[in-house]
C-alpha cells in the first residue's frame, strides 16, 4: 500500500482536492493531507479527515505533542510521494527558494529524493507572470514534477491557462511517476 501526502493550498480549486483525496483512497492509497492556512479559507480539514480517515495537519505547532517523533520528519520519511494540488503561486515560490515556514513547505524539504508533484492552479495572469514561470522552471530543474494546468473559464471570469488539471490527469500522472 502506497502512502502519499496531499498538500492543499489557498486556491478556489481546493475543493477539487477533496475528490482527489477520495479517489486516491479508493485506489488503496494511504492519504495524509497537509493544508496551508489559506487552504482552510476554501475548504475545511474535516472534509479531508472524513474522506481519508487520517488526521489533517494544518499547523507546524498545534499543541499536539508526539514525543516519539518529529511529525514533519516522520511524515516525509513514511510517504512515497508529495502531491500538491492545487499549488498556489505562493507555495511554488516557497519551494523554488527553499523556504520552510509552514508544515507543507517544511515537509517538502524533508522529502529528499522522493517524488514531489505539483499541480498549479491560479489566475491566468498569475500563472503567466515571469516570476511564477521562473519559479516553475526552477522546480523542474530540481526534479519536481509539474502537472500543467488546463485552459478554461476561471472562477474570476477570465479565460486562460490556470485551471487545476483534472482529477483523472493528476492521478494518472502521479501513478506513472510512482511506478518509475
Amino acid at each position: 500500500m502506497r502512502t502519499i501526502i496531499l498538500g492543499v493550498t489557498g486556491s478556489i480549486a481546493a475543493y477539487k482536492a477533496a475528490d482527489l483525496a477520495n479517489q486516491f483512497c479508493k485506489k488503496d492509497y494511504v492519504v495524509h493531507v497537509v493544508m496551508t492556512e489559506s487552504a482552510e479559507k476554501f475548504i475545511t480539514p474535516m472534509t479531508f479527515q472524513t474522506l481519508t480517515k487520517q488526521p489533517v495537519l494544518t499547523e507546524m505547532f498545534d499543541g499536539v505533542h508526539y514525543p516519539h517523533e518529529v511529525r514533519h520528519i516522520a511524515l516525509g520519511k513514511m510517504a512515497d510521494a508529495l502531491i500538491i494540488a492545487p499549488a498556489s503561486a505562493n507555495i511554488i515560490a516557497k519551494l523554488a527558494h527553499g523556504l520552510a515556514d509552514d508544515m507543507l513547505s517544511t515537509i517538502a524539504l524533508v522529502m529528499g529524493e522522493k517524488p514531489i508533484i505539483i499541480a498549479p492552479a491560479m489566475n491566468t495572469r498569475m500563472y503567466h507572470n515571469q516570476v511564477v514561470q521562473r519559479n516553475i522552471n526552477t522546480l523542474k530543474e530540481y526534479g519536481i514534477h509539474i502537472i500543467e494546468p488546463r485552459s478554461d473559464l476561471l472562477a474570476c471570469g477570465d479565460v486562460g491557462t490556470g485551471a487545476l488539471a483534472s482529477t483523472g490527469d493528476i492521478i494518472h500522472q502521479a501513478e506513472s511517476i510512482l511506478l518509475k
